[in-house]
């Protein structure tokens, strides 16, 4: 077999010295004897990647001389430039989660300082999540054609920008749009996810997406450690000034993120594709595959069209992603959002927030976040972390799909604990603890599927498009969170169970599983 292969070689070598009709004569001999029959042209429905490698193929490429970047990746494994890029991308990650956890803390201290009634403390959540819903779709466009790395530079810019001038913002007017601003900046972040699975070995892509989300986790405990800090001298001011630090430290490091392998390839630039693998193979201490990588000019075609993502072959999968996306999103800002609330209320039985009659915008009947609200909103924040540990655990065992299913089921039992009145504050951090806990591995789990089900070429945008259906629903999350419950602590948490249940069926049909399955 190994002389078979050389003799191929030296044949296809020796053929491109010979003359069109010679060339052409000897493949016909060559076709007779050996040659395995020729591959019909490619249908123009493929996605680039598979088109790139027919239309390689039916050149007359010979097969054991080539190699796709799927190939590389998985065939280089994960190393030091793993880790490097973990680290990079864990920065984007830890600035997304101190802009988000921030409204949890934002919201009550202007309720104190400019007296906003629960209504306009609400908005002001809901305009970041607007602005994260009107972008995530053009974020996503934008890394599908011109690359992931430049779109999440020029995020990271605009969003220190933004979220550095909403500390000086002097009206309720000037922060909303600042603070919507810095939402549209924030919808790029997904994508940070998108660069970091394209560069995943297959059978360690799972555990490394969910492992990311460790600095989700650590920026959300950071914010709270850093408003304990902060609030009681520098006040939400300095807060919002002091949150930006990490965006800064990303934009310095972005000169060494590379740009996805896979999308220089499919873009037909085969030359910086295979630099950059080279990369790879040089700081993991591995040899570079040998051969040609499977890139020609066939691979200049749309890319990033959302339309695409409701062709016959992927409409149910989008569907069903774009309704568990919103819904995990509802139910996880939602269980943020309550617990400053809860822990705002009044001392006494859980039910007491019930039916309170106080509108709440007089600095009388203000009660600022304790250091101790602060402690049990850290404590709440942890749970995350045993979130991470579960998911990564059960996620290739059970497949993905039935993953974000189970935690959603897990999800509903923990939550029905809120009907319970209770006096004990112990009792309620722990019921937030394991609901906080459970539903960021749901999200851990949608993060780890989604960039698995679509190929390269609507990668990108496959991911924002679920982003800004999520921000849709962390949208809608604050009137329940912050209006509803201080009507009805039952009903808005009945709300959030039915949601949950609808994601559940969502979740089960699903009609492709990704686990161990190759990205296209």
């Amino acid at each position: 077999m190994r002389i078979l292969k050389v003799f191929h070689f030296c044949r296809h070598t020796m053929s491109v010295r010979r003359s069109r009709d010679d060339y052409e004569d000897f493949q016909d001999r060559g076709t007779e004897e050996s040659a395995p029959p020729q591959s019909p042209p490619p249908p123009n429905n493929l996605d680039p990647g598979a088109h790139i490698e027919m239309s390689a193929a039916v050149s007359g490429v010979v097969p054991d001389d080539t190699f796709t970047v799927d190939q590389a990746v998985n065939a280089l494994g994960f190393g030091k430039f793993q880790v490097k890029l973990s680290l990079i991308t864990g920065l984007c990650w830890m600035a997304d989660s101190m802009e988000m956890m921030i409204l949890a803390i934002l919201g009550p201290a202007l309720h104190c300082d400019w007296h906003l009634s629960e209504w306009r403390q609400a908005f002001l959540t809901t305009a970041v999540f607007i602005g994260m819903m009107l972008s995530s779709a053009f974020w996503g466009h934008l890394s599908d054609k011109y690359g992931r790395k430049r779109s999440l530079r020029l995020a990271a810019v605009m969003l220190a920008y933004w979220g550095l001038l909403s500390a000086f913002a002097p009206t309720y007017s000037w922060i909303v749009l600042l603070r919507g601003l810095v939402g549209f900046a924030i919808g790029c972040v997904p994508q940070s996810v998108t660069l970091y699975a394209e560069f995943l070995p297959a059978h360690q892509r799972g555990k490394c997406v969910v492992l990311l989300d460790c600095f989700w986790a650590v920026g959300a405990c950071a914010e709270v450690i850093l408003a304990l800090w902060v609030m009681p001298h520098l006040g939400w001011n300095g807060l919002l000034a002091l949150s930006i630090i990490p965006l800064v430290l990303f934009v310095i490091v972005c000169e060494w993120l590379p740009e996805s392998a896979r999308f220089d390839a499919t873009s037909g630039d085969s030359e910086k594709a295979l630099a950059t693998l080279q990369k790879i193979a040089d700081e993991n201490g591995k040899p570079m595959l040998l051969g040609r990588l499977i890139v020609d000019d066939v691979a200049q075609m749309n890319r990033g069209r959302i339309r695409d993502l409701l062709v016959q072959d992927l409409k149910w999968t989008t569907l069903l992603l774009w309704f568990i996306w919103a819904s995990c999103a509802f139910c996880y800002y939602g269980v943020v959002l309550m617990t400053t609330e809860l822990f705002e209320a009044p001392e006494g039985s859980l039910c007491t927030l019930s039916g309170a009659d106080e509108s709440f915008t007089c600095t009388a009947n203000c009660r600022p976040l304790s250091s101790q609200d602060y402690l049990d909103l850290l404590l709440t924040t942890l749970a995350e972390f045993p979130g991470i540990l579960f998911t990564i655990v059960v996620i290739e065992r059970l497949g993905r799909k039935t993953t974000m299913a189970f935690e959603f089921v897990v999800f509903v039992v923990s939550i029905i604990f809120l009907f319970i009145c209770t006096s004990s504050r112990g009792w309620l951090t722990y019921i937030l603890f394991v609901a906080r806990g459970i539903i960021s591995g749901v999200f851990q789990a949608a993060y780890v599927y989604t960039p698995e089900v679509y190929p390269t070429s609507l990668r990108a945008v496959g991911v924002g498009t679920c982003s800004g259906m999520a921000r849709f629903g962390a949208m809608l999350t604050p009137v329940v969170a912050q209006v509803l419950t201080r009507t009805s602590i039952h009903l808005a948490t009945a709300t959030y169970g039915i949601v949950a249940i609808l994601a559940i069926a969502a979740a089960l049909m699903l009609p492709i599983e990704t686990r161990g399955r190759a990205m296209a």
